[in-house]
Order: structure tokens, then sequence, then C-alpha cells
């Protein structure tokens, strides 16, 4: 699943602990989803969708382009 939330962490001049720290998450988390590594669970992008005031697609697309 691509992603745009280093872009949007970057934006904000946020480190991948504070955005970890404001999803309740690990900054390994961040990392791993910032790569690419791991998709996060739904209630997770419901909360960077609410963080960065965006829907989930904005944030979160999913590779296979449907």
């Amino acid at each position: 699943m691509k992603n745009r939330l280093k872009v949007l962490r970057a934006e904000r001049d946020w480190t991948q602990a504070q955005l970890a720290d404001r999803l309740q998450v690990s900054r390994q988390t961040v990392n791993a989803i910032e790569k690419g590594k791991f998709d996060p669970s739904l209630p997770l992008a419901f909360k960077a969708a609410r963080l960065f005031e965006m829907s989930i697609e904005d944030i979160f697309q999913d590779e296979a382009g449907s």
C-alpha cells in the first residue's frame, strides 16, 4: 500500500517519534508504514486521517490501482 505519511509528517516538521506519539504507536511502526513494509490497521488509518484532517483515501492508496 502506498501512502503519503512521510510527506505529511515532513510538511509539519514532525519526527517519526512525534508522529508515533500522536498516533499512539511505536516509531518503528511509523517507519515501517512509511517504507511500505507494513499496512496500518483500519483503526490506525482512521486515527491518521483524523490527525491530518484528511480522508483515509487521501493518505493511503492501494497499489493495485483499482
